[in-house]
Protein backbone atom coordinates (compact mmCIF):
# COMPACT_ATOMS: atom_id res chain seq x y z
CA UNK A 1 0.00 0.00 0.00
CA UNK A 2 1.43 3.73 -0.93
CA UNK A 3 2.59 5.29 2.69
CA UNK A 4 3.64 8.63 3.24
CA UNK A 5 6.15 9.35 0.94
CA UNK A 6 4.55 7.77 -1.82
CA UNK A 7 1.24 9.85 -1.06
CA UNK A 8 3.16 13.11 -1.04
CA UNK A 9 5.09 12.41 -4.72
CA UNK A 10 2.01 11.55 -6.30
CA UNK A 11 0.15 14.42 -4.67
CA UNK A 12 2.76 17.24 -5.59
CA UNK A 13 2.77 15.85 -8.92
CA UNK A 14 -0.39 16.29 -9.44
CA UNK A 15 -0.37 19.82 -8.07
CA UNK A 16 2.46 20.82 -10.51
CA UNK A 17 0.45 19.52 -13.51
CA UNK A 18 -3.56 20.30 -12.71
CA UNK A 19 -3.20 23.39 -10.39
CA UNK A 20 -5.73 26.08 -11.66
CA UNK A 21 -7.09 23.72 -14.27
CA UNK A 22 -11.27 23.79 -14.63
CA UNK A 23 -12.92 20.59 -14.44
CA UNK A 24 -15.38 19.71 -17.67
CA UNK A 25 -16.79 16.84 -16.94
CA UNK A 26 -16.47 13.79 -14.77
CA UNK A 27 -16.65 9.65 -15.84
CA UNK A 28 -17.10 7.03 -13.14
CA UNK A 29 -16.76 3.29 -13.60
CA UNK A 30 -19.89 2.01 -11.22
CA UNK A 31 -17.88 -0.74 -9.15
CA UNK A 32 -18.43 -1.57 -6.07
CA UNK A 33 -15.95 -0.80 -3.36
CA UNK A 34 -14.37 2.05 -5.12
CA UNK A 35 -16.87 5.01 -3.91
CA UNK A 36 -17.49 6.12 -0.79
CA UNK A 37 -19.88 9.31 -1.86
CA UNK A 38 -22.61 8.72 -4.16
CA UNK A 39 -21.10 8.75 -8.00
CA UNK A 40 -23.81 11.46 -8.91
CA UNK A 41 -22.73 13.89 -6.05
CA UNK A 42 -19.19 13.08 -7.39
CA UNK A 43 -20.07 14.25 -10.02
CA UNK A 44 -21.95 17.54 -8.93
CA UNK A 45 -19.23 18.55 -6.78
CA UNK A 46 -16.36 18.41 -9.27
CA UNK A 47 -17.91 19.22 -12.83
CA UNK A 48 -17.28 23.31 -13.25
CA UNK A 49 -15.22 23.33 -10.24
CA UNK A 50 -11.42 24.39 -10.77
CA UNK A 51 -8.41 22.69 -8.96
CA UNK A 52 -7.09 25.09 -6.30
CA UNK A 53 -4.16 22.63 -5.35
CA UNK A 54 -3.57 19.19 -4.49
CA UNK A 55 -1.48 18.11 -1.20
CA UNK A 56 -1.29 14.98 0.99
CA UNK A 57 -2.88 14.52 4.31
CA UNK A 58 -1.77 11.16 6.12
CA UNK A 59 -2.14 8.83 3.29
CA UNK A 60 -4.94 10.77 1.57
CA UNK A 61 -4.43 12.77 -1.72
CA UNK A 62 -6.65 16.00 -1.31
CA UNK A 63 -7.85 18.29 -3.98
CA UNK A 64 -9.50 21.01 -2.79
CA UNK A 65 -11.81 22.72 -5.40
CA UNK A 66 -13.65 26.08 -6.43
CA UNK A 67 -16.05 27.63 -8.12
CA UNK A 68 -16.64 30.99 -9.35
CA UNK A 69 -19.59 32.96 -6.76
CA UNK A 70 -22.49 32.64 -9.79
CA UNK A 71 -21.61 28.98 -10.26
CA UNK A 72 -23.87 27.30 -7.87
CA UNK A 73 -22.58 24.07 -5.89
CA UNK A 74 -20.41 22.80 -4.29
CA UNK A 75 -20.50 25.17 -1.45
CA UNK A 76 -16.81 26.95 -0.16
CA UNK A 77 -14.50 24.67 0.74
CA UNK A 78 -14.88 21.26 -0.93
CA UNK A 79 -12.37 18.62 -1.47
CA UNK A 80 -12.21 15.45 -3.40
CA UNK A 81 -10.46 12.51 -1.25
CA UNK A 82 -8.43 10.05 -3.00
CA UNK A 83 -6.69 7.10 -1.19
CA UNK A 84 -5.25 5.23 -3.20
CA UNK A 85 -5.75 1.65 -0.94
CA UNK A 86 -3.22 -1.24 -1.84
CA UNK A 87 -2.60 -0.70 -5.65
CA UNK A 88 -4.49 2.60 -6.43
CA UNK A 89 -2.87 5.37 -9.12
CA UNK A 90 -3.41 8.80 -9.96
CA UNK A 91 -2.24 9.93 -13.87
CA UNK A 92 -2.29 13.04 -15.50
CA UNK A 93 -2.56 12.10 -18.96
CA UNK A 94 -3.40 13.63 -22.44
CA UNK A 95 -7.20 13.09 -23.69
CA UNK A 96 -6.41 11.01 -26.45
CA UNK A 97 -4.22 8.50 -24.44
CA UNK A 98 -6.07 5.08 -24.33
CA UNK A 99 -7.49 4.29 -20.93
CA UNK A 100 -5.48 1.61 -18.48
CA UNK A 101 -7.58 -0.93 -17.19
CA UNK A 102 -9.25 -0.75 -14.60
CA UNK A 103 -9.60 3.22 -14.71
CA UNK A 104 -12.68 4.20 -12.35
CA UNK A 105 -12.55 7.55 -12.59
CA UNK A 106 -11.75 10.46 -15.19
CA UNK A 107 -11.80 14.07 -14.39
CA UNK A 108 -11.44 16.05 -18.05
CA UNK A 109 -9.80 19.01 -17.95
CA UNK A 110 -10.40 22.18 -19.89
CA UNK A 111 -6.90 21.86 -21.72
CA UNK A 112 -7.78 18.11 -23.14
CA UNK A 113 -6.44 16.16 -20.71
CA UNK A 114 -7.39 14.19 -17.78
CA UNK A 115 -6.80 12.99 -14.34
CA UNK A 116 -7.52 9.22 -13.89
CA UNK A 117 -7.88 7.29 -11.32
CA UNK A 118 -7.06 3.61 -11.91
CA UNK A 119 -6.99 0.48 -8.91
CA UNK A 120 -6.70 -3.10 -10.17
CA UNK A 121 -7.93 -4.35 -6.63
CA UNK A 122 -10.59 -1.87 -6.11
CA UNK A 123 -9.46 -1.33 -2.11
CA UNK A 124 -9.37 2.21 -3.20
CA UNK A 125 -11.50 5.04 -1.86
CA UNK A 126 -13.39 8.29 -3.54
CA UNK A 127 -15.22 10.73 -1.78
CA UNK A 128 -16.37 14.33 -1.36
CA UNK A 129 -16.72 16.37 1.93
CA UNK A 130 -17.90 19.58 2.15
CA UNK A 131 -15.41 20.92 4.69
CA UNK A 132 -11.53 20.78 4.90
CA UNK A 133 -10.03 17.93 5.44
CA UNK A 134 -7.63 17.16 8.67
CA UNK A 135 -7.19 14.04 8.83
CA UNK A 136 -7.67 11.29 12.20
CA UNK A 137 -4.33 12.00 13.14
CA UNK A 138 -1.16 14.15 13.64
CA UNK A 139 1.58 14.96 10.82
CA UNK A 140 4.65 12.80 11.36
CA UNK A 141 7.08 15.31 9.23
CA UNK A 142 6.30 18.39 11.40
CA UNK A 143 5.21 17.12 14.59
CA UNK A 144 6.93 18.49 17.66
CA UNK A 145 9.12 16.42 19.95
CA UNK A 146 6.79 16.81 23.32
CA UNK A 147 3.75 15.92 21.00
CA UNK A 148 5.38 12.88 19.58
CA UNK A 149 6.35 11.87 23.02
CA UNK A 150 2.83 12.55 24.38
CA UNK A 151 1.32 9.97 21.69
CA UNK A 152 2.51 7.36 23.03
CA UNK A 153 2.30 7.87 27.06
CA UNK A 154 0.93 4.70 29.11
CA UNK A 155 0.54 3.27 25.74
CA UNK A 156 0.69 -0.92 26.04
CA UNK A 157 1.01 -2.08 22.41
CA UNK A 158 3.99 -2.58 20.50
CA UNK A 159 5.72 0.93 19.09
CA UNK A 160 5.97 -1.08 16.01
CA UNK A 161 2.09 -1.12 16.30
CA UNK A 162 1.38 2.19 17.63
CA UNK A 163 3.62 4.19 14.58
CA UNK A 164 0.82 2.52 12.67
CA UNK A 165 -1.78 3.42 14.66
CA UNK A 166 -3.55 6.36 12.06
CA UNK A 167 -5.27 8.15 14.47
CA UNK A 168 -1.96 9.02 16.39
CA UNK A 169 0.14 9.62 13.48
CA UNK A 170 -1.53 9.77 9.97
CA UNK A 171 0.50 8.35 7.18
CA UNK A 172 3.17 6.13 8.65
CA UNK A 173 3.19 2.60 6.77
CA UNK A 174 4.49 -0.67 7.36
CA UNK A 175 7.88 0.36 5.32
CA UNK A 176 8.93 3.79 7.06
CA UNK A 177 8.04 2.05 10.24
CA UNK A 178 10.78 -0.26 10.39
CA UNK A 179 12.91 1.63 8.98
CA UNK A 180 12.85 4.63 11.35
CA UNK A 181 12.94 1.88 13.99
CA UNK A 182 15.96 0.56 12.74
CA UNK A 183 18.11 3.97 12.51
CA UNK A 184 16.51 4.86 15.96
CA UNK A 185 17.83 1.41 16.98
CA UNK A 186 14.70 0.50 18.73
CA UNK A 187 13.06 -2.81 18.82
CA UNK A 188 9.81 -2.73 17.27
CA UNK A 189 8.31 -5.39 19.66
CA UNK A 190 8.98 -2.50 22.79
CA UNK A 191 6.02 -1.31 24.32
CA UNK A 192 5.24 2.39 23.61
CA UNK A 193 4.67 3.55 27.00
CA UNK A 194 8.00 2.34 28.42
CA UNK A 195 10.45 4.16 25.66
CA UNK A 196 12.56 6.87 27.62
CA UNK A 197 12.06 10.37 26.70
CA UNK A 198 15.47 9.72 24.53
CA UNK A 199 14.54 7.30 22.83
CA UNK A 200 11.47 8.76 21.53
CA UNK A 201 13.58 12.06 20.74
CA UNK A 202 15.59 9.44 18.85
CA UNK A 203 12.67 8.33 16.92
CA UNK A 204 11.05 10.91 16.12
CA UNK A 205 14.29 12.11 14.44
CA UNK A 206 14.47 8.92 12.34
CA UNK A 207 11.01 8.85 11.59
CA UNK A 208 11.60 12.52 10.02
CA UNK A 209 14.74 11.71 8.41
CA UNK A 210 13.68 8.73 6.79
CA UNK A 211 9.99 10.50 5.54
CA UNK A 212 11.78 13.17 4.37
CA UNK A 213 14.33 11.22 2.36
CA UNK A 214 12.10 8.86 0.88
CA UNK A 215 9.86 11.90 -0.40
CA UNK A 216 12.97 13.26 -2.18
CA UNK A 217 13.56 9.79 -3.71
CA UNK A 218 10.09 9.39 -5.19
CA UNK A 219 9.23 6.86 -2.32
CA UNK A 220 9.67 2.89 -2.54
CA UNK A 221 8.41 1.17 -5.35
CA UNK A 222 7.90 -2.46 -4.33
CA UNK A 223 4.85 -3.10 -5.58
CA UNK A 224 2.75 -1.52 -8.12
CA UNK A 225 3.27 2.31 -7.05
CA UNK A 226 4.21 4.77 -9.70
CA UNK A 227 4.17 8.39 -9.35
CA UNK A 228 1.51 10.87 -11.66
CA UNK A 229 3.43 10.42 -14.78
CA UNK A 230 3.74 6.58 -14.18
CA UNK A 231 7.40 6.62 -12.96
CA UNK A 232 8.95 4.40 -10.25
CA UNK A 233 10.28 5.52 -7.13
CA UNK A 234 14.08 4.75 -6.16
CA UNK A 235 13.86 4.55 -1.83
CA UNK A 236 13.32 1.09 -2.03
CA UNK A 237 17.42 0.83 -3.01
CA UNK A 238 18.41 2.36 0.79
CA UNK A 239 16.31 0.32 2.81
CA UNK A 240 18.02 -1.50 5.62
CA UNK A 241 15.63 -3.83 7.14
CA UNK A 242 12.37 -3.69 5.33
CA UNK A 243 11.99 -6.41 2.48
CA UNK A 244 15.52 -8.02 3.93
CA UNK A 245 14.68 -10.92 6.62
CA UNK A 246 17.46 -13.87 6.65
CA UNK A 247 19.98 -10.94 5.07
CA UNK A 248 22.80 -9.49 6.60
CA UNK A 249 22.22 -6.10 8.75
CA UNK A 250 24.49 -3.55 6.26
CA UNK A 251 25.25 -2.48 9.89
CA UNK A 252 26.33 -5.26 12.08
CA UNK A 253 26.15 -8.25 9.74
CA UNK A 254 23.87 -9.94 12.11
CA UNK A 255 20.97 -11.58 10.15
CA UNK A 256 17.37 -9.42 9.80
CA UNK A 257 15.35 -11.24 11.29
CA UNK A 258 11.28 -11.54 10.04
CA UNK A 259 8.25 -11.57 12.58
CA UNK A 260 4.78 -10.85 12.83
CA UNK A 261 3.96 -7.32 15.44
CA UNK A 262 0.61 -6.62 15.42
CA UNK A 263 -0.41 -8.22 12.32
CA UNK A 264 1.85 -6.87 10.03
CA UNK A 265 5.16 -8.55 8.82
CA UNK A 266 7.97 -6.66 10.67
CA UNK A 267 12.03 -6.25 9.78
CA UNK A 268 14.85 -5.72 12.53
CA UNK A 269 18.45 -5.91 13.35
CA UNK A 270 18.31 -7.98 16.55
CA UNK A 271 21.99 -6.39 17.55
CA UNK A 272 21.11 -2.98 16.76
CA UNK A 273 17.86 -2.42 17.93
CA UNK A 274 17.19 -2.74 21.48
Amino acid sequence: MPELPEVETIANGVNERVRGARIMSVWTSGKPQTFKSPEVEIEEVLTGATIDRVRRVGKTIVLTLERDADGGAPPVPAEFLVHLGMTGRLLVAEGDVPLPPHTHAVLALEDGREVRFVDPRRFGRLSVVREAYLGPGAEPTTIGVEDFATLFKGRKLAIKAALLNQSLLHGVGNIYADESLFRAGIRPTRQAGRLTRAELARLREALRSVLQRAIKLGGSSVSDYVDAEGMRGYFQIEHKVYGHGGEPCTVCGTPIKKIVVGGRGTHYCPRCQR
